[in-house]
């Protein structure tokens, strides 16, 4: 009698914790407040109010390979609203530098047309290069690492379809699947590639960015001394401005990107390997292109590229403008208004560059988008439903089941913020191409 006692002591309670797990973890309280705590203290219950998906909550069910993804998702809705956020507020800095109504995109046309009819003719002509967005590779196998143990950041490394920036100091071999090309000071000042910045031209030639001296022909702009200060559109003789990377015939005295015939980096130059069309390159310092995280778990791999894009650095570009001032401008024998142009200009310039860079992460969010609503998501719920065929203790059964209810609403979180973020994009698209900026 006395054994039987004490069989029955070691199972209810066992039976009994079972019981508070999978009664809690549907919402109902069968044995009550107590059982309930003794539940929750010991982890066996999903989620309450206030700490679902929904809520910013990542941590489900306990198993880093699956709340990897609850944090990817987490992740994008933050970064997707920070992005949102961010061109608004732009937008709404240009409507208030023109007297528009924040938040009203005709009257922000309306009022950004009536800017340039007053002061310019022929409207604005805006060049630039596409921001470059980059992700490090070490970051990237970190946050891989967490997710998969058997990732070893030190002696893995990411694929790169793109441009690999090299750490400072470190040896480069791009292999036969990429060209090394250097970025800095040009040998001699004599730039055997592409030209960023100043180029001193003592000799009159072509410029394809902003002219300070003499033009040959049409200049769009000139100074109060009756200098060239805008588009040439003949031959200059002077300083030329280039805000995208071009050929320079006479000193690159801004930074240049050229091929090194040594096949070596000047200590002073930033070395990076461009790869050639459709390959990949090894990288471990910073990709300027699409990421591939090396082999892992599917779940896993799935989170590493979300994560690589939500952490891509997209800086602001550089833009050339080029214009005409109107007569009335032109014939303005105080240039003050001019120079009320050109300043105001100026702020607008670095509004929309700023607005450029935040469209192009969006670009790559719109990928990180589809592919947690899809590839991502079948990959974790068959992790889930493979681990729960296996043998697990309680906890991690339970968790994992939490989890799998968890995901329809991570899913919809990452399709609401995919609408937000399309929203954002129409919005600076329908304002700044009316202004021809695509």
């Amino acid at each position: 009698m006395n054994r039987k006692l004490r069989g029955l002591m070691y199972t209810i309670p066992g039976f009994a914790i079972g019981v508070v797990a999978a009664t809690s973890c549907s919402g109902k309280d069968a044995l009550g407040g107590l059982a309930n705590d003794l539940a929750a203290q010991c982890g066996l219950v999903c989620p309450g109010d206030g700490e679902h998906i929904a809520d910013g909550n990542a941590s489900i069910s306990g198993v880093a390979s699956v709340d990897a993804f609850f944090s990817s998702v987490v992740r994008f809705q933050t970064t997707a609203d920070a992005i949102s956020g961010g061109i608004q507020a732009e937008l709404d800095a240009i409507a208030a530098s023109v007297g528009a109504k924040a938040g009203d995109n005709a009257d922000l046309k309306a009022k950004l047309k009536a800017q340039f009819d007053a002061n310019i003719s022929g409207g604005l002509k805006v060049t630039y290069q596409p921001p470059q967005c980059t992700v490090s590779a070490k970051a990237t196998l970190e946050a891989q690492a967490k997710c998969d143990a058997s990732i070893k950041p030190g002696m893995a490394s990411v694929k790169c379809e793109g441009s690999c920036t090299a750490d400072a100091g470190v040896k480069v071999d791009c292999g036969a699947s990429a060209t090394l090309k250097c970025t800095g000071t040009a040998p001699m000042l004599t730039c055997m590639g592409e030209c960023k910045g100043d180029c001193q031209l003592d000799a009159a030639a072509s410029c394809s960015g902003t002219c300070n001296g003499t033009c040959s022909g049409t200049c769009t702009v000139k100074d109060a001394a009756g200098n060239c200060a805008g588009s040439c559109m003949g031959m200059c003789k002077g300083t030329c401005k280039l805000e995208a990377a071009a050929s320079c015939s006479g000193s690159c005295k801004g930074e240049c990107t050229y091929t090194p015939p040594s096949g070596m980096c000047d200590a002073s130059a930033q070395a990076h390997c461009d790869a050639m069309a459709n390959a990949e390159v090894e990288c471990k310092g910073s990709c300027s292109g699409k990421v591939t995280p090396p082999m892992a778990k599917a779940e896993c791999e799935a989170s590493a590229k979300a994560d690589a894009s939500i952490s891509a650095d997209c800086k602001p570009p550089s833009l050339n403008v080029s214009y005409q001032f109107n007569a009335m401008i032109m014939g303005d024998a105080t240039g003050m208004g001019a120079a009320k142009f050109q300043a105001w200009l100026e702020g607008f310039k670095g509004h929309v560059s700023a607005i450029l860079a935040y469209r192009a992460k969006l670009d790559g969010l719109a990928t990180v988008g589809t592919d947690l609503a899809g590839s991502a998501q079948g990959a974790i719920e068959g992790s889930i439903n493979a681990t729960l065929k296996g043998k697990l203790d309680l906890k991690a059964s339970i968790g994992l089941k939490c989890a799998l209810d968890e995901v329809p609403g991570a899913i919809k979180l990452v399709k609401d913020s995919g609408t937000k973020l399309q929203a954002s994009a129409q919005g600076s698209l329908d304002v700044l191409g009316s202004i021809g900026v695509s």
